[in-house]
């Protein structure tokens, strides 16, 4: 079935594509499109090592490499995932994957750092199809099942996450780290070809010229408390998320002697998140989002005062209960971004790219803070500063939830 006999362009102001049952090949596709993207920010994580080597680079000038992917993903977010409104977003979503696998194959190619690095901003920048996917989702799924797909589509993007790494170094162990430029390249031109046969047209939603589009984001800020409510405790959610992320390998080599190798094992614990994005969704639907917001903002703060047991418990029981903890709150942050995503969706259909674009603006800034103060807090306090620094914030994040919202949609 060909996009034009899914949904015909439709003029601005029109409602959006009819609510009917999606086929599981489109979820399908929306989800591995999702994945696909976001995993693109994280591949040079792993080959910073090979890439020193292979370019003659030091390790501080090598380091901007993935510096440069997550400011060209911020900028991306800020400046392009409004445009979703504005535009078909299919003929986005299409531009974006040739972009980003365009500016893949030059990081395969990049003769030296300098073009590296500028290649890998565009990465970032273009990398942001991933946000322009899930809204897409969220417009064409029925409203009784919206919250169903839009966890099965962050599942993907949440795999994308988890599995970049591990492909990544597995790929230039056995075939060079220009190969996993390549190859991600070849993946992204593939999903954005099927993504331009197989989806349909989306009607913009909104004529408002590009500066007045960025505009309207702080009238969706002020207009809603949902919005502040789940921009603020997700962002408190991210803030513990990335203060722990950020200090667990020096944790683990201070107080265990153990490697990089061991710290990225502990991210197979994040696949604890893609179970949880499919669960929440349907939950979502069921409870209503704002009943697994607070959950999981509780299983968030629960995991991590967990971790403070290891006062009373035996050396060779405390790397168990961490691998348990991790489990937990990556559950509870993954289900709490999915509610949260389902609530905003429903605030205002046809503002659907921008008020995505907020929550993600304050997500990013919660892990910006995270990393700063973790890193603060370990060195002048230790690990366990570190447990309480992630503990409070996710209880500030449950009483975020526990507030009453005057405008909320869906609480």
């Amino acid at each position: 079935m060909t996009a034009s006999t899914l949904s015909p362009l439709k003029p601005p102001g029109a409602p959006a594509p009819a609510q009917a049952p999606l086929a599981g090949s489109l979820v399908l596709l929306l989800a591995t499109g999702a994945g696909l993207a976001v995993a693109s920010i994280y591949y040079s994580q792993p080959l910073l090592g090979s890439l020193g080597d292979s370019l003659h680079a030091s390790t501080a000038s090598v380091g901007l490499v993935p510096t440069l992917t997550q400011l060209g993903y911020a900028l991306g977010i800020l400046l392009l995932a409004p445009l979703g409104d504005r535009h078909d977003r299919r003929g986005i979503i299409a531009a974006k994957a040739a972009v980003l696998a365009l500016a893949l194959l030059a990081c395969g190619l990049a003769p030296g750092l300098g073009a590296l690095m500028a290649a890998s901003l565009v990465v970032g920048v273009a990398a942001t199809l991933a946000q322009d996917i899930v809204p897409a989702a969220a417009t064409l799924a029925p409203d009784a099942q919206r919250g169903r797909i839009v966890g099965t589509v962050m599942t993907g993007l949440l795999l994308g996450i988890l599995l970049s790494r591990v492909a990544s170094g597995l790929i230039a162990q056995q075939f060079g780290w220009r190969a996993v430029y390549g190859l991600a390249a070849l993946a992204v031109a593939g999903i954005g070809l099927a993504s331009w046969r197989g989806l349909p047209r989306f009607a913009p939603t909104t004529t408002l010229a590009y500066g007045a589009l960025l505009k309207s984001m702080t009238g969706l800020w002020q207009r809603h408390a949902e919005l502040r409510r789940a921009a603020w405790a997700q962002g408190l959610l991210s803030l513990a998320f990335s203060a722990f992320w950020s200090t667990l390998a020096v944790m683990l080599l201070q107080r265990y002697q153990m490697g990089s190798a061991t710290a990225g094992a502990f991210g197979l614990a994040g696949a604890a998140g893609a179970l949880a994005a499919p669960l929440a969704g349907r939950l979502a639907d069921r409870r209503g989002p704002g009943w697994v917001t607070r959950v999981g903002c509780a299983l968030t703060a629960l995991g991590f005062a967990s971790m403070a047991l290891e006062l009373w418990l035996p050396e060779s029981a405390r790397l168990p209960l961490l691998v348990a903890a991790t489990i937990g709150f990556d559950f509870g942050v993954q289900a709490t971004l999915v509610a949260h995503q389902s609530t905003i969706y429903s605030l205002e259909p046809a503002a659907r790219s921008r008020l995505n674009a907020v929550l993600l603006t304050g997500m990013f800034i919660g892990m910006a803070v995270g990393s700063a103060l973790g890193s603060v807090v370990l060195a002048q306090v230790g690990w366990l500063g570190v447990v309480a620094l992630c503990t409070v914030a996710a209880a500030g994040a449950w009483v975020v939830r526990s507030l009453p919202a005057r405008s909320a949609a869906r609480a």
